[in-house]
């Protein structure tokens, strides 16, 4: 994500938004957790996220440090994903709206 778009936001809420910005981020919180997966292990996870879309994603939550990239220097070449302390401090978070969504789903 650019990182001017998140300078223009002077609230919390707005900086908090621009780190999640999309559908895609949250759902990759939900799928590591506090475990360690490789890009291939995600995109099973979620497999209607195309691998571009998953890349940038992984990318750019990278940059905002609520994950972590751990390359293995091995053959074949291994990559793994886990997320840092402010990722996995977003779990409580997200799993309060799964909560919300289903309380209010059938209403």
């Amino acid at each position: 994500m650019d990182k001017h778009k998140k300078d223009t936001h002077r609230c919390p809420l707005g900086k908090a938004m621009s780190t999640l910005g999309n559908k895609w981020k949250p759902v990759i919180v939900m799928v590591l957790a506090d475990r360690c997966l490789r890009f291939g292990e995600i995109a099973l996870q979620i497999s209607i996220i195309s691998r571009k879309v998953l890349t940038d994603q992984l990318r750019e939550m990278e940059e905002d440090a609520l994950l972590i990239r751990e390359e293995f220097k091995e053959m074949p070449p291994r990559v793994e994903y886990k997320l840092t302390e402010k990722g996995l401090a977003l779990l409580p978070i997200l799993r309060l709206l799964e909560n919300w969504e289903r309380e209010y789903e059938n209403r």
